[in-house]
């Protein structure tokens, strides 16, 4: 007993522990709802340990680990095993943040930007569109199993990119974090543009309105006809936003392990 004792505690497995749990502190850090939902720090930090604790066995047996001989070679190794956690979870969380795009966009099309309110999941204020948006995200990233998805993810890395390795951003890898990057914008203006464009065609005719008969208070008229346009639209084409963000969330959390490369 006391010489499994020794091995479990020796240095290296010690720091390989060390690393698993950096890993998996940097997808906490930028996973999707459980980065920003204000979850006690106790909590999140007792589940990233017990994750630890399962996946460490597994890294121990299948991954050959150099030892680093000196503090600043530690560090730079702990850095690495963040960073890799941190994207792996920032994939993960790019469709909530195109949600968040969308509903922004519609929200300021409809004239609801003024009506803020807390949003649960982040934290911050935000319109109330955005709050429908996102629980919607939400409650089909649980519906679909999201985080089985993110830890699959996250347990492929440290075969791609086991503990240790020189992680140099490649020019491919540079390409694929711009490449979704770039999607954030494009996924978001995507949903809200059937909304928005509608909305846009609103303001044209109401402008057209007020041309035709200027005594009329068009402001008194524009802003709940825009508001009850808007969230007609929304309801009919809610069943052909929830497909599209369901397609996204599969789409984008089966290919993480191909932004670093895999």
């Amino acid at each position: 007993m006391p010489v499994d004792l020794i091995t479990l505690l020796s240095p290296k497995n010690l720091v390989i522990f060390v690393i698993v749990f950096t890993r998996l502190t940097g997808l906490m850090m930028s996973a999707p709802l459980i980065s920003k939902y204000p979850i006690p720090f106790q909590i999140k930090a007792w589940f990233v340990t017990m994750i630890s604790f399962i996946i460490f066995p597994i890294v121990l047996a299948n991954v050959n680990f150099a030892m680093p001989t000196t503090i600043p070679e530690l560090t730079l190794i702990l850095i690495r095993e963040f960073m890799i956690g941190y994207i792996v979870g920032f994939v993960a969380n790019i469709i909530f943040i195109a949600v968040e795009i969308s509903a922004e966009l519609v929200s300021m099309q409809m004239g609801l930007t003024a009506a803020q309110a807390l949003n649960p999941t982040t934290g911050d204020t935000a319109p109330i569109l955005s709050h429908v948006y996102t629980i919607m995200a939400s409650m089909i990233f649980i519906g679909i199993n999201g985080y089985q998805w993110v830890f699959s993810g996250l347990y492929k890395s440290f075969f791609l990119m086991p503990p240790g390795y020189s992680f140099i951003v490649t020019g491919n890898m540079a390409h694929n974090v711009m490449w979704v990057s770039n999607q954030i914008f494009i996924i978001g203006l995507g949903l809200a543009l059937p909304i928005f464009s509608v909305l846009l065609l609103t303001d044209v005719l109401l402008g057209f309105v007020a041309k035709m008969m200027p005594k009329m208070n068009i402001f008194m008229v524009a802003l709940p006809a825009k508001i009850y346009i808007g969230l007609s639209i929304f309801i009919m084409l809610t069943p052909q936003i929830v497909s599209k963000i369901e397609i996204l969330l599969k789409d984008y959390l089966t290919g993480i392990i191909s932004v670093l490369g895999g």
